[in-house]
């Protein structure tokens, strides 16, 4: 486990900040609207409403949401990458201590606009941690796991899973609150899906007469491999190669621009992959 100075710094940053903004929303709009966010978070207010609603007691959040979290934790170290666990417990343990620190603050009392303004907000702030190779924790470990071990987008299956929170929560506390929850959760994981790319997947094909040195390209910018396919162009009936290659969301951009400084003429048809099945190089967490 070796440490670059300005790549951790930066890092530090990102998730101190990350941290911060995802505590003002549960202390803004996620208080306000009564909402439910998802995974480990979602739980962890869910349980502070049924000490006080049950109870009449008042419970911290940094306890719970660490306990809840021991188990991802335990699941990133083992199988992601330990920085990118120790990060992420810093984002975890953060966002707790914020949580708690920071006073209850309401902007408005309309549901629809906390709804879709917390789950951006919410959105952003996982978006930025996972840019840095952390998250914040929760489901955010279990999507990354089956994200690598499936070849899958499995954050949508992360929704699914949180379908089961806002279940409980609308029938201990009613179901305008579950629904309002849903539109937050749907919003949230839309924004990731803008944001945050790496765990996408693009299937190009190009048409080129370069084939070789456009494998050559891809292999240099992402260290995926490429199929050349031969075949006929239908307007000059001249030979042509087809490259086909499968590479990440998050570095599509930057193979199209490697493709182009090779051949300036290819032509390039990029492709949203919906599952892959196979081999796939994933760069590992360190």
């Amino acid at each position: 486990m070796k440490f670059n100075g300005r790549k951790d710094m930066v890092r530090l940053i990102v998730v101190v900040l990350a941290a911060f903004l995802m505590a003002v929303n549960i202390k803004t709009f996620v208080r306000a609207g009564h909402l439910f966010p998802g995974g480990a978070t979602g739980i962890t207010v869910l349980i502070q409403q049924i000490f006080a609603l049950f109870f009449g007691k008042e419970v911290p959040y940094s306890p719970i949401n660490i306990l809840l979290n021991a188990i991802p934790v335990y699941i990133g170290w083992r199988y992601i990458g330990k920085k990118f666990t120790l990060y992420s417990l810093l984002m975890i343990v953060l966002n707790g201590i914020f949580v708690d620190m920071l006073p209850p603050l309401t902007l408005t009392y309309d549901y629809l606009l906390i709804s879709v303004f917390g789950g951006i907000i919410n959105g952003v702030a996982i978006s930025m941690c996972l840019m840095v190779d952390a998250t914040s924790g929760g489901t955010d470990f279990l999507a990354i796991f089956f994200s690598k071990r499936r070849g899958v987008d499995s954050f949508n299956m992360i929704l699914g899973i949180n379908v089961l929170i806002l279940v409980t929560a609308g029938l201990l506390f009613g179901w305008e609150r579950a629904l309002y929850s849903i539109i937050f959760q749907y919003v949230s994981t839309q924004v990731l899906h803008l944001l945050y790319r790496n765990y996408q997947q693009q299937t190009l094909f190009i048409v080129t007469n370069k084939a070789d040195e456009v494998c050559a390209a891809i292999d240099k910018v992402c260290h995926h491999g490429a199929t050349i396919m031969q075949a006929e162009g239908s307007y000059e009936h001249s030979a042509r190669a087809i490259v086909y290659s499968v590479v990440s969301g998050g570095e599509n951009k930057a193979v199209i621009r490697a493709v182009k400084e090779v051949d300036e003429r290819a032509f390039i048809n990029s492709l949203k992959t919906s599952e892959l099945r196979g081999k796939f190089y994933i760069p590992p967490k360190d």
